[in-house]
């Protein structure tokens, strides 16, 4: 009976430290460090800086859409009146350059849709939005094919997506 309890005894006086030492971890109520008031700062004006980008892009392609259904609807009256012979050389080539000045302007969205899409995925401090941002300027490219082929008004319609897809980026950047 000796025996027995010497045996539990030491197995008990060996386990005992075993357990301890297995705690590695500290436990502290002391508070967090404060987050650097400069790196805060900087991911504050890049984020600006980016939502006003943003709003930027929308004021832009809102104001171009507005002036783009009178031209469209003046684009295809001037086809239909050149299809039935009835226009004249100085319409048809005004016309000719309306439908170049359009294609240009989308061709410049998307260049500058594709240039904010490069700064959000390049700069840390606007990378968690560029998830939501990713894909307009391909739906500006799809706008700018749709301008080629003469569908003016479906390149505007793609371009309304564009700009809600812009509007749901500032939405989470507000959050």
């Amino acid at each position: 009976m000796l025996k027995r309890i010497a045996i539990a005894s030491l197995t008990a006086i060996l386990i005992a430290p075993s357990t301890t030492l297995g705690q590695t971890r500290r436990r502290s109520s002391g508070k967090k460090p404060a987050p650097n008031t400069a790196s805060a700062q900087k991911a504050s004006q890049a984020r600006t800086a980016g939502a006003t980008r943003v709003a930027e892009q929308i004021k832009l392609l809102t104001r171009f859409i507005y002036l783009l259904g009178g031209v469209s609807s003046g684009i295809a009256s001037v086809d239909e009146a050149a299809k039935r012979n009835e226009a004249s050389p100085a319409l048809i080539q005004q016309n000719q350059q309306s439908k170049a000045r359009v294609r240009q302007s989308v061709q410049g969205f998307r260049e500058g849709l594709d240039k904010l899409e490069i700064d959000f995925r390049t700069t840390p401090e606007l990378q968690p939005y560029y998830i939501k941002l990713a894909g307009v300027a391909a739906g500006a490219a799809t706008a700018e094919e749709q301008a080629a082929a003469n569908q003016f008004d479906t390149a505007g319609r793609s371009l309304l997506t564009v700009i809600g897809r812009l509007a749901d980026v500032l939405v989470v950047m507000r959050q």
